[in-house]
């Protein structure tokens, strides 16, 4: 689900290049993103029946809502910014699974990670009794994404469970576009695969 364009510029997501196609007049509008926490808009440069001046079109409640999710998990990326949601949901596509339904396959690589809103999901892990659960704002696939190999383990829908799923192109390409992401990226993944540890090793 997109709810914008977001065209190539550089720099922090604050500062805008407007397109070529835009000021050579192949195109006559325009999509970008102004960020404005905690609450996104749509700013149209140009409308399309030629006017001058600017519109603000607000984020969709829904996604206003699922970024909230996003943002304030305490289990999920933590050092992510609502910045940084608004982009990656933009660039993210969005998934749905039925109840008994993997996500993630033991043994098949993840070609990227997968970002849950609604619902929640099992890890199943062959060497261990029970099955970690992972709910909205949480992550999977993140293991298999880091070492580019396969999973070590499935990742099954315990209900009807909606995701963003963001594949490794994508994510690469926002990385190179913004770094300082790629790091707070990194570093979430970095927390949150510390902690998952730290609850293995302490269980009784």
């Amino acid at each position: 689900m997109r709810f914008g364009k977001v065209d190539r510029h550089k720099g922090e997501a604050s500062n805008f290049r407007v397109p070529e196609r835009l000021r050579d007049g192949s195109i006559s509008a325009c999509f970008l993103l102004v960020w404005a926490c905690p609450v996104v808009s749509v700013v149209l440069p140009e409308c399309a029946s030629g006017k001058s001046g600017c519109s603000y079109m607000p984020m969709p409640k829904v996604i206003e809502q699922e970024v909230s999710v996003l943002t304030s998990s305490k289990d999920g990326l933590v050092y992510l910014t609502p910045n940084d949601w608004a982009l990656i949901v933009d660039k993210a596509c969005r998934v749905a699974f039925r109840k008994g339904q993997v996500l993630v396959h033991r043994g098949k690589r993840t070609n990227g990670v997968y970002l849950l809103v609604k619902g929640t999901a099992r890890v199943q892990i062959a060497a261990q009794a029970g099955s970690p659960e992972i709910g909205p704002g949480e992550i999977c696939g993140e293991m298999s994404f880091l070492e580019d190999a396969p999973a070590s383990a499935n990742v099954v829908a315990d209900n009807d469970v909606e995701a963003y799923h963001l594949d490794r192109p994508t994510l690469e390409s926002l990385f190179e576009l913004f770094p300082h992401l790629a790091s707070r990226f990194y570093r979430s993944l970095a927390m949150n695969l510390s902690r998952r540890l730290r609850d293995l090793i302490e269980q009784p």
